[in-house]
């Protein structure tokens, strides 16, 4: 356990800029899980506060309690120097503190606007001013460089636009105190670029700003103050002028990690998956095509990586070829079986899973347990007939939660009880159990931390070496140059660049059509 004196502090005193919202010594239990041990933290006035850590170390948890969703165990909040207590969100936001929660928390089925303006509706005589919550919507969709219309259905939006909703609707309620709990994990660079020039916008302002990241170079360019949280303590708080990337990775996982490199000392077996000339159309646009085209061959004991921009057609290709996307052309041959015309459940009977990007809408059951999540996609290995064998269900579980080294109380916590990183780590755990031929996975690290990417990473350069076949798609170039044996950049629905994993990463991003900055 660290105590008070292990606390790295790189300037020799801790920052003394004036806090406008302090914890003092919070705690916070969730049965024999402690989340928080005692935390001491600062908001700064006016400036960008960056909270590091690895998931489960305790980030959402002190962020959820200074802004009301959950209460502490013990310990105590002051704003403006004065003790506060909140027993919900209403209670923060009444005094100026609005959250941006890493899972969306949208009502897909209703508009942009009713999105944004839910629960504190905007009134005149007759009624609700939809005509001002329109107006509003559109400015602050313009003030987020995003051109959504106010009365689109959520749920018509691509998950990058949904997150920028949600940074709408916090903007709206024009708080002291934002926080921001892994604003960026859907967002393309181009949108990460106008979310940063808002944020120095509200700095200007004198809003105070709390920001989470797993993307660690991407924080280092906003933050002004960082703090690192480890197994619910913190570690190590610093001034932006005396930290980098080293110190931020060494305070989180103990040494400096990197992601891994392409699993080698053996053979690769034959081609296990093929897909040829995949074409997807885009409904919304006749004559459009989301994936034009695209051949790929993957071999048994191959990683390959998919980079591309948001919507280059990653996700598209990945989505069609597991079978929950419709091709208007083209085929996909498993160990040379064609399974084009097979159900997303006969693709898995057959060894071919997909781990989707959104993981609360596409890989998690939120009523079920943790357990019951790890086995879903493995039910025939242990039912039979009307009856289910607890034993061997059970068996699949623990082997999952070790293998993926998920950081949960047991089998019957409840999956909302995890952190973002874990959940990802159950969704994946749960399409490893069925044990496949060949896995997709569609941004596996989003909202996963460093230390858990190595893992996830190792977790699938180990399944290639037994002859499994990986494909995983990515937006960080930095991951590109982790695992993969092979690196194929899409652009416009299409394959424009193919290469080996000594590539640097300044031709990845040309070949996407990314700027290079120099």
């Amino acid at each position: 356990m660290i105590n008070e004196h292990e606390v790295e502090r790189t300037s020799g005193e801790r920052v003394t800029d004036e806090a406008i919202l302090s914890a003092r010594h919070i705690a916070k239990s969730f049965g024999n899980v402690h989340a928080l041990k005692t935390v001491d933290f600062d908001v700064h006035r006016g400036k960008v506060t960056t909270l590091f850590g690895e998931n489960g170390a305790g980030k959402s948890t002190l962020m959820k309690i200074l802004s009301g969703v959950i209460r502490p165990t013990s310990g105590k909040i002051l704003l403006d120097g004065q003790p506060v207590s909140f027993d919900s969100t209403t209670d923060a936001q009444r005094l100026g503190i609005s959250i941006i929660h890493q899972e969306l928390s949208l009502a897909p089925n209703l508009s942009v606007r009713d999105n944004i303006f839910m629960g504190r509706e905007l009134g005149n005589a007759t009624g609700i001013d939809y005509a001002e919550e329109t107006r509003q919507t559109r400015l602050l969709m313009e003030e987020l460089d995003e051109p959504i219309d106010p009365l689109t259905p959520v749920e018509d939006l691509r998950l990058g636009q949904q997150q920028i909703v949600e940074i709408a609707r916090a903007l709206s309620v024009n708080s002291r105190i934002l926080i921001m709990d892994e604003p960026t994990s859907a967002l393309s660079a181009t949108e990460v670029e106008v979310l940063f020039k808002v944020i120095r916008d509200l700095k200007s302002r004198g809003v105070s700003i709390v920001y989470i990241s797993h993307h660690l170079e991407e924080a280092l360019q906003i933050t002004d103050h960082a703090v690192v949280l480890r197994d619910g303590i913190m570690t190590a708080y610093a001034e932006r002028k005396d930290i980098d990337l080293e110190w931020i990775v060494r305070n989180m996982v103990g040494d400096n990690f990197d992601l891994g490199s392409p699993p080698s000392g053996y053979t690769m077996g034959d081609v296990a998956l093929s897909l040829d000339s995949i074409t997807v159309p885009d409904a919304s646009v006749p004559g459009r095509m989301l994936v034009d085209q695209v051949s790929l061959n993957v071999r048994a004991g191959e990683v390959v990586c998919i980079y591309g921009l948001m919507g280059a057609g990653r996700t598209e290709l990945l989505e069609s070829v597991a079978g929950r996307l419709d091709a208007a052309d083209g085929r996909v041959l498993l160990e040379g079986e064609d399974i084009s015309r097979l159900s997303i459940a006969e693709r898995i009977a057959k060894g071919l899973v997909l781990v989707p990007e959104d993981r609360q809408r596409d890989g998690l059951v939120q009523t079920m347990s943790v357990g019951q999540n790890l086995s879903l996609a493995s039910i025939g290995a242990f039912t039979k007939g009307l009856l289910t064998s607890r034993r061997r269900e059970q068996a699949v579980v623990d082997e999952a939660i070790s293998n993926v080294h998920i950081k949960t109380d047991g089998g019957e916590a409840a999956i909302s009880s995890l952190s973002g990183g874990n959940q990802q780590k159950v969704v994946i755990g749960k399409m490893l159990a069925t044990h496949p031929k060949a896995v997709l996975l569609d941004e596996p690290s989003r909202g996963i931390d460093v230390g858990a990417k190595a893992e996830v990473f190792k977790l699938l350069s180990e399944g290639a070496s037994r002859g499994l076949s990986v494909v995983f798609s990515t937006s960080e170039v930095g991951e590109c140059l982790s695992i993969a044996h092979r690196i194929v950049v899409m652009s416009r629905g299409r394959i424009v660049a193919e290469f080996g994993p000594d590539v640097m990463k300044e031709e990845i991003m040309a070949a996407s059509g990314e700027a290079v900055v120099a």
